[in-house]
C-alpha cells in the first residue's frame, strides 16, 4: 500500500475515532489537521514513526509554532496511538509545554461602554452586550435560539457549550431589552442573531446564525476608535464581566456556574477581593450592567 493510501486509511479511522468519542467538531477538525501536518513533515508511515523521528518533528514545531500549537499536536498524537493504533504512547516525555499563567486582558466597566459606543450596526452592538452582560463566549451568544431566552426565570439556556455541557445563565433585564430590541429588527422564528444575507424577508427566513469573523472584525474596530491601549478582543468582554462580577462582590461558586467552568481554579483567577457576597446575585449582576443603558 502507498503512503498516500495508507495516510488516508489512518485519517478516516481517526477521524471515526475522534466522533466516537464524542468530541467536539472543532476538535476532530484539529486532531485530523495535526495529523496531516505528520504526514506531510515526515517522510513515514505512521505506524513506523520512531521517537527520534517524533522529537525531531516537534523540535521544528517548537520553532515555528506557538506552544498551543505543540500541545495540540501531542494530544493529537496521544490519542492517535491510543485509539488508533492500540498502543501505548511510549514516548510522553518528548515534549512538554512550559507552564506559564499569564493574566488576561481586563476592561473597565467605563472601557466597556467606551468601546460598545463605538458599535452603529445595530446587530454587533446588541451581540456584543449580549456576550458582556451574561459571560458568554462567542460561538455560545451567537448561535442562541429564541427559546432559549426564558422571561419567567430572566435566564438564557446555553446549550451544548465546551465540553457538552449545557447550563443556565441570569438574565439581566436591560439584555432582555436589547434581545427584544434587535429581534424586532429581524423577527426571525428561530434565531437571535441571524446571518445578515441582505432584504429584511431574507434575514427573516434565514436558517444560520451570524458569522464569528463578522463580529470580532467589529469587535477590533471598535477597539481601535475607542483609542484604548489594551489588546483586547470579543472574549476579552467575557474575562471583564467576571472580574466586574467579583467587584460586585457576587460569589466565586456562582461565577463558576455562570462561566462554565469545570474546575473553581479557572475561576479564581478572578479573584481581586476577599470577602465576595453570596447573596443577591441577580440583584448585583443586573446593578452592574445598569450602567450600559446610556448606549440606547
Amino acid at each position: 500500500m502507498s503512503k498516500s493510501l495508507d495516510f488516508e486509511n489512518y485519517l478516516s479511522q481517526m477521524n471515526q475515532s475522534l466522533k466516537l468519542q464524542g468530541l467536539q467538531p472543532k476538535t476532530v477538525q484539529a486532531y485530523c489537521r495535526t495529523l496531516r501536518r505528520v504526514n506531510e513533515r515526515i517522510n513515514k508511515p505512521l505506524n513506523k514513526l520512531t521517537p527520534k523521528d517524533l522529537k525531531d518533528y516537534f523540535a521544528s514545531l517548537v520553532d515555528e509554532y506557538s506552544w498551543s500549537t505543540v500541545k495540540l499536536d501531542r494530544c493529537a498524537l496521544v490519542f492517535f496511538y491510543t485509539h488508533v493504533l492500540e498502543r501505548e504512547w511510549q514516548w510522553i516525555k518528548i515534549v512538554k509545554a512550559p507552564r506559564v499563567k499569564t493574566i488576561p486582558v481586563v476592561l473597565t466597566q467605563s472601557e466597556v461602554i467606551h468601546v460598545l459606543s463605538q458599535l452603529e450596526k445595530p446587530r454587533y452592538k446588541a451581540v456584543l452586550i449580549l456576550i458582556y452582560t451574561c459571560g458568554l463566549r462567542i460561538s455560545e451568544a451567537l448561535h442562541l435560539r429564541t427559546e432559549d431566552v426564558c422571561r419567567e426565570k430572566m435566564t438564557i439556556h446555553v446549550r451544548n457549550s465546551k465540553g457538552n455541557k449545557d447550563r443556565l445563565v441570569p438574565l439581566p433585564y436591560l439584555t432582555l431589552s436589547v434581545l427584544e430590541w434587535y429581534w424586532r429588527m429581524h423577527r426571525n422564528r428561530n434565531l437571535l442573531f441571524p446571518k445578515f444575507i441582505g432584504l429584511p424577508e431574507r434575514v427573516q427566513r434565514a436558517t444560520k446564525s451570524m458569522e464569528i469573523g463578522t463580529v470580532q472584525s467589529a469587535f477590533k474596530a471598535a477597539v481601535f476608535d475607542s483609542r484604548i491601549n489594551k489588546n483586547a478582543t470579543v472574549h476579552t468582554l467575557r474575562h471583564s464581566y467576571a472580574t466586574h462580577l467579583v467587584e460586585a462582590g457576587v460569589h466565586m461558586r456562582v461565577i463558576q456556574e455562570i462561566l462554565g467552568h469545570a474546575s473553581p481554579n479557572s475561576t479564581a483567577i478572578y479573584a481581586q477581593i476577599s470577602k465576595p457576597a453570596e447573596n443577591d446575585s441577580a440583584g448585583r449582576i443586573n446593578k452592574m450592567v445598569q450602567n450600559l443603558s446610556k448606549l440606547f
